[in-house]
């Protein structure tokens, strides 16, 4: 069985994430789509809520499951047979720092790094700018399934009531 890794932080996850989740699914019999859990870095999402989300979102692709790895992506990959570890690549400058990555995953372990471009429509895409246009009310409803936008909506609604109440606290 061939199985690749579909790594990231996913916070959110994105269409864009989810057309090369779909694509791998295609080349691969297996794919694992593998988010990161990293204790020091301040998520939007748990890494509970992200592993839901992807879930949600891949339910109808049989050959592609969800974990979650902390450590290096390499020992995950290592411990599951997994062969190969597809990146997304939205530019060139998306490829120098993901070559780099690839040379030093292959010298730490049997593992190749399969690069796909993004479809165009995808191409500017990242979770970060997802998060920001839609902090400052814009429409993101095209660039993520509809049940990780409710979950943006009521996260993101969250946040602004925990400023509000913050800065009454600091002023009174």
């Amino acid at each position: 069985m061939r199985r690749a890794a579909c790594p990231g932080s996913f916070d959110p996850v994105t269409n864009g994430h989810l057309d090369i989740v779909r694509r791998a699914s295609s080349l691969f019999d297996e794919v694992v789509v593998a988010v990161g859990v990293n204790q020091s870095k301040n998520r939007l999402f748990t890494a509970e809520e992200r592993i839901e989300m992807i879930t949600e979102a891949v339910e109808e692709l049989p050959n592609v499951r969800v974990e979650a790895f902390e450590g290096l992506l390499t020992d995950f990959c290592r411990d599951r047979d997994i062969v190969a570890i597809v990146k997304g690549l939205r530019a060139v400058s998306d490829f120098d720092y993901e070559l780099q990555m690839a040379q030093m995953n292959r010298s730490l372990a049997a593992v190749e790094t399969v690069f796909v471009p993004t479809s165009p429509e995808y191409s500017f895409l990242a979770s970060s700018l997802v998060k920001e246009v839609a902090a400052f009310g814009g429409d993101v409803a095209h660039l993520v399934p509809p049940k990780v936008l409710a979950r943006l909506g009521e996260r993101l609604g969250e946040r602004r009531a925990e400023r509000r109440g913050e800065r009454r606290a600091n002023r009174g």
